[in-house]
């Protein structure tokens, strides 16, 4: 069994690696190599979103190269790390949230599909996250006894700037409970990919307008920090008791998808 887990701020500061492989894809270079561990008999492929030392902007992050390198490694189920901002005043910072849904505003901006043509592909994309991926995350969340949100909304805008408090207003006006920059299109290339995806999000603040202070990195930074081991457990605990056999509907994501 092969998992990968895509990491972004906090998450990516660790040095886990036992073995890394570089990839060339036909998408140019995915953002770092690809760091190998084992955890009970799984091959586990880390990727840091950002690179090597934060330095790629999430507007720049190449996403297609990026999972198009995890389906080389015939990985079949990725698990996303993120830091976001919440607009709900009932997520409060350091809460974890596994988003069922995605709003996304980075359309036009970002290279965000595999299918550019001739062949044309439209997958289902009603439910963005692998079902049983997030089903045995709450498994493991309440024997360990982590407290999350077991749903939400992540609105994906395209940065790097942070917004301004009237766009987080219509933003929250139009159903969106957590924002950030990065998990489109990454989220729907692994549905074309055919690769299970599920979203992991530590709120880092309250974003602008909602807030009371300046929004900041740093304030990013130290949340994340202090979440990023129950993030960690959470997915060895989750890796302990993922099948073998994948019996979700994503692997089929591309059947009856194309003309």
């Amino acid at each position: 069994m092969k998992i990968g887990i895509i990491g972004g701020s906090g998450l990516s500061k660790s040095k886990i690696e036992l073995k890394s492989f570089t990839l060339e894809t036909p998408y140019g270079k995915p953002s770092s190599a690809y760091e190998l561990q084992e955890i009970d008999n799984k091959n586990i492929f880390f990727l840091r979103r950002h690179g090597e030392g934060h330095t790629i902007p999430p507007h720049k992050v190449n996403y297609r190269a990026n999972i198009f390198g995890f389906k080389e490694l015939k990985v079949e189920r990725i698990f996303g790390v993120f830091a976001v901002g919440s607009l709900n005043e009932n997520i409060p910072p350091g809460s974890i949230v596994i988003p069922n849904q995605i709003i996304d505003f980075t359309q036009g901006m970002r290279e965000n599909t595999f299918f550019d043509g001739p062949k044309v592909v439209h997958i289902d994309f009603t439910n963005p996250f692998c079902e049983e991926l997030r089903t045995l995350i709450f498994k493991s969340a309440e024997k360990m006894g982590i407290s999350l949100f077991t749903e939400g909304t992540y609105i994906c805008i395209n940065g790097p700037r942070l917004e301004t408090s009237a766009e987080i207003k219509f933003y929250k006006n139009i159903g969106a409970d957590i924002i950030g920059m990065t998990l489109m299109p990454e989220a729907a290339l692994a549905r074309e990919a055919e690769i299970c995806y599920v979203a992991l999000t530590v709120v880092a603040n309250y974003a602008a307008g909602i807030s009371k202070s300046k929004l900041t990195v740093k304030e990013v930074v130290e949340t994340m920090n202090e979440k990023v081991e129950h993030i960690r457990k959470l997915i060895k605990e989750t890796l302990s008791i993922l099948p073998q056999e994948r019996y979700c509907s994503c692997k089929d994501a591309l059947k009856d998808a194309s003309f």
